[in-house]
């Protein structure tokens, strides 16, 4: 089922990103690419996963346009000739923003930089001071490895566990 759903899942965003570029004109929805579609199991809901470039403002506003437009897709989706098409939910997606925060994170803690507080709007946290000493643990020995194995195993090191065998003659 969930092999279904995915192949669901592509061309709903592949015909969705299709429709909006091309037979929506709404002048509030600036540069907008669908990331993503989750469809549910029972196909009643789909979560349409945008990113928008643009200002808080911008994204807000082309959203809400995009939220007013879903009925619109799904009656375009109709030409699909799929059984059920799912109502259509969208959702802002930003794991470009937190992935290229995230960089900037670890690009300032390379050149010795460290952060102060989380940016505005930030979901991830922010690391802490990095420690300069390093103790080095040394590899463990033969022996040791040994008794260990022996110890999980439940038998002695070495040693066949299990019952003995008897010759027959005895």
């Amino acid at each position: 089922m969930r092999e279904r759903t995915a192949r669901l899942d592509e061309l709903l965003r592949e015909e969705i990103s299709h429709i909006i570029s091309r037979e929506i004109q709404d002048p509030r929805i600036g540069f907008v690419t669908v990331t993503d579609v989750e469809v549910t199991s029972d196909l009643s809901h789909a979560t349409v996963w945008v990113s928008v470039i643009g200002g808080p403002d911008e994204r807000r506003d082309s959203l809400r346009a995009l939220s007013g437009a879903m009925p619109f897709v799904r009656r375009r989706l109709g030409e699909l000739r799929l059984k059920r098409i799912p109502m259509l939910h969208v959702k802002q997606d930003d794991t470009a923003e937190r992935g290229t925060r995230l960089l900037q994170i670890l690009e300032d803690l390379e050149q010795g930089e460290v952060t102060d507080g989380a940016a505005p709007g930030e979901t991830l946290p922010t690391p802490g001071p990095v420690r300069e000493t390093v103790e080095a643990v040394p590899p463990p020995s033969f022996k040791a490895s040994r008794r260990s194995q022996a110890a999980r195993s439940g038998g002695p090191a070495g040693r066949r566990s299990g019952p003995r065998r008897t010759p027959r003659g005895r």
